[in-house]
């Protein structure tokens, strides 16, 4: 079974309820009408239901019907979650008023129906930037305790077996902080390690890559990386993880055993944790271009409950996939709850 088939049937076998604030967005639509024929979630359209039951019959949706469809200007509880959020804001000097204007805009408006349970998830961008999506996320929803740096996970799937969990790796931070601190590239090789195992479905094998394996080179920027893997070991002491390494060191098991032998991670790695987001963000698309690898992604980690952005040059297929992938973050965020 290929990626792909089990995360659809885990979301299809444990149905969450998903958000999609850009309800009449014409690709997001045609999305959620497959979504919705397939059982894959439960969901949410924000938008103006008259504009979307229209776009829906010019484009032949069959199953928007089946979705909840909410009108941020007509919901009826739009008061009662702007006093909410004014509780949630107050601290930052947040009035009534703002707040009712804020609960206007559907992606608070989707924050605010995960924060009072009455969803699970979230997925827009592909008319948002990163920036809008993540703002309400981080405003209502918050990170998980304990974490406090927000990152992009992204899944390859290579045809080269050999390397990898036969051919896949998961990478990070690709898409959210551009140069992160030691604590924050901790976090990030620890939530990049949950999304491997929740989403990916493998036991994770971290490697913190560096141009340098085990003191090979000495740098400012090698000692963070070694200062984040004893971190990280602290923040989750059953994780197989090492660095720093070099990319070959990680992934050929005759380079890793000749650059670092011992190491419990060394020629095996599956998930790969650079240095900062320049490198990440390179990396994954060289290996996409070149590679002819499959990415998945970004898959944003450390917030509370799954909110993911989108690219904005997305195609139908790319959002019915990460409407399955929220699906399964939210089965896992319960799960760890």
């Amino acid at each position: 079974m290929d990626l792909f088939t089990q995360l659809i049937e885990c979301a299809r076998a444990d149905k969450q309820r998903i958000v999609l604030p850009e309800g009449t967005e014409e690709r997001t639509l045609k999305a959620a009408d497959r979504a919705l024929a397939d059982g894959l979630a439960d969901l949410f359209l924000l938008g103006n239901e008259t504009a979307i039951r229209g776009l829906a019959e010019q484009w032949e949706l069959k199953h928007i019907d089946k979705a909840t469809i909410i009108d941020p200007e007509t919901n009826p509880k739009k008061e009662e979650y702007a006093q909410l959020l004014t509780e949630l804001r107050k601290s930052k000097g947040m009035t009534l008023e703002e707040a009712r204007q804020k609960m206007l805009d559907p992606l608070y408006l989707g924050c605010m129906i995960i924060k009072t349970g009455a969803a699970d998830g979230q997925l827009a961008g592909a008319r948002n930037t990163t920036s809008n999506v993540l703002r309400p996320a981080l405003q209502i929803i918050k990170t998980v305790p304990g974490i406090t740096c927000v990152s992009g996970g992204m899944i390859l799937v290579t045809e080269a077996k050999e390397y990898g969990e036969n051919g896949l790796v998961v990478i990070g931070d690709v898409a959210v902080t551009p140069v992160p601190d030691v604590d924050q590239l901790a976090q990030i090789a620890v939530c990049t390690a949950k999304t491997a195992k929740s989403i990916a479905g493998i036991e994770p094998r971290v490697a913190l890559l560096s141009f340098s394996t085990k003191g090979s080179a000495k740098h400012e920027v090698v000692d963070k990386v070694v200062e984040a893997l004893s971190i990280a070991k602290q923040m989750d002491p059953d994780l197989s993880i090492d660095g720093e390494l070099q990319a070959d060191a990680a992934l050929v098991p005759k380079v890793g055993a000749t650059k670092a032998p011992g190491s419990p991670v060394a020629g095996k790695a599956n998930v790969l944790i650079v240095p900062n987001l320049e490198v990440g963000n390179i990396a994954y698309k060289l290996v996409e271009r070149l590679g002819h690898a499959i990415a998945v992604g970004p898959i944003l980690q450390g917030i509370a409950r799954p909110v993911n952005d989108l690219s904005r040059g997305c195609c139908v297929d790319d959002i019915y996939k990460m409407i399955a992938i929220t699906a399964n973050q939210a089965i896992a965020a319960k799960e760890n709850k």
